[in-house]
């Protein structure tokens, strides 16, 4: 949409899940552009110009987007495998059945992974892509052009893995790079597609996957490119007592020490899971303002156990939300996350009090922003903010008997999205992508896990 042409949206409830969590029972956004112009209560201010659209929102909530913090998209096409492991044992049976993706499998599973979670209200999405068998073709172009088609701002995480079985990691040899190649990659990609512009629809972090698949060289020498180009670092850690116990063993430390000791705790840092963490390890993280991506789903469906999100939160550790991989998340959806973030933190050590309706949402908005680098720009809605945001549908069967909107979209059944915007350009209408078949993707998907599956099953 051109830079002055306006979008008005009118009677609606509206969380902004600003610093002060202000909301209103019934009020207006002014979009101009690709930004939020104005907002507050009652109609919009009469006499705006060049109104390109005006859309009646009763009986709707409006939120700021929704932003995920942690996903693996090529495992779209390896959904429903190994349904009964834990972590380990996981990786130990896909890992094979991973090494052999190819460029076409990853543009399919990216699309795939990108519509599931776009239809359902999210607006900033990551891709910790770590994974590049040799030969496999141009993996991160495939992934950032399905996201570019898609519509949705993006962060690739370049992940990387030079610790294969022959080094006493997990992922088979030739499914890993060395350190020298790893770290090339990582910055070509980083310099080919990384924009650090306030608007920016795309962007790059340096991601080696986790201490038990990369050397301690990589994850040092990452560290310092990632602060040599200007950009955030990503990787898993504290996932499983598994992982705790190989740090202990491997390097006489465990892994939020570890990590300190190869530079990888900043501000400029989020990691996922941090579920097996200590009071020492949570204050390291807030001392050093290290970002956390909570994946709740993930961490059930492998049995890994529920991180301290009341604890990190009260600390002042960034905390947001993350699907985790479709291999250890099927649904692929982040919007079912924030339901699941309150209900299965309150089976831990603060019950009833660990969150609210209220936190469940920031977590899955701000503190992603805020976990991504982007909260100047996304995360809440505010003027001069970047027009992410999201129109949910409240007076169905699903929702109409709660009063409480923020509550009915939390506690309730997943929402109907009726309309999403990215940068101004809305992307989902009545809960169908306007920028791409998602029957035709749902076609590619299945031809191309069929495909990865013939070809694991032959090697």
């Amino acid at each position: 949409m051109a830079a002055d042409r306006r979008i008005v949206i009118e009677n609606c409830a509206i969380a902004t899940v600003d610093a002060n969590d202000t909301e209103y029972t019934s009020g207006h956004v002014v979009v101009t552009g690709n930004r939020i112009e104005s907002l507050g209560a009652g109609p919009a201010p009469e006499g705006l110009e060049n109104v390109a659209r005006r859309i009646d929102a009763s009986g709707h909530l409006v939120t700021p987007g929704l932003i995920n913090t942690h996903h693996h998209f090529y495992q779209w096409i390896t959904r429903g495998l190994a349904t009964d492991h834990n972590l380990f044992d996981w990786l130990v049976a896909l890992y094979p059945v991973w090494a052999r993706i190819d460029e076409p499998m990853v543009r399919a599973a990216a699309q795939g992974s990108l519509a599931m979670m776009a239809r359902g209200g999210v607006t900033t999405a990551m891709d910790h892509h770590y994974v590049f068998p040799r030969g496999s073709g141009d993996l991160s172009g495939a992934i950032i052009s399905a996201a570019r088609d898609m519509g949705v701002r993006f962060t690739l995480a370049r992940g990387s893995m030079d610790r294969g079985e022959k080094d006493g990691g997990l992922p088979p040899d030739f499914a890993v790079e060395t350190l020298e190649d790893a770290l090339a990659a990582t910055e070509d990609t980083v310099r080919q597609h990384h924009d650090s512009t306030f608007d920016a629809m795309t962007q790059v972090a340096v991601a080696p996957c986790s201490p038990f698949s990369v050397s301690t060289e990589l994850m040092r020498d990452g560290a310092q490119l990632a602060r040599r180009l200007g950009v955030r670092l990503h990787t898993h850690g504290s996932e499983t007592v598994e992982e705790e116990k190989f740090c202990h063993e491997l390097f006489g430390m465990g892994p939020t020490d570890y990590f300190e000791s190869t530079g990888w705790l900043g501000e400029d840092v989020w990691m996922a899971h941090c579920v097996h963490m200590n009071d020492s390890d949570i204050a390291a993280f807030a001392r050093t303002r290290t970002g956390v991506a909570h994946c709740p789903s993930s961490n059930a469906r492998l049995a890994a156990g529920i991180a301290r999100v009341p604890d990190l939160l009260a600390a002042g550790v960034p905390v947001g939300l993350g699907v985790d991989g479709t291999a250890s998340n099927e649904s692929g959806e982040l919007h079912t996350e924030l339901r699941n973030a309150l209900l299965i933190n309150r089976l831990g050590a603060h019950k009833e009090r660990a969150l609210n309706a209220r936190q469940a949402l920031r977590l899955g908005t701000y503190g992603g922003a805020q976990v991504l680098g982007r909260a100047a720009e996304t995360g809440s809605l505010e003027p001069g903010k970047l027009a992410d945001l999201v129109l949910w549908r409240m007076d169905t069967l699903a929702h109409a008997s709660i009063a409480d909107p923020v509550t009915a979209l939390v506690f309730g059944a997943a929402a109907p999205v009726t309309a999403s915007f990215v940068n101004g350009r809305q992307i989902v209408e009545d809960g169908r992508l306007l920028t791409v078949d998602e029957d035709a993707i749902a076609r590619s998907t299945r031809d191309e896990a069929q495909r990865l599956a013939r070809i694991a099953a032959q090697a």
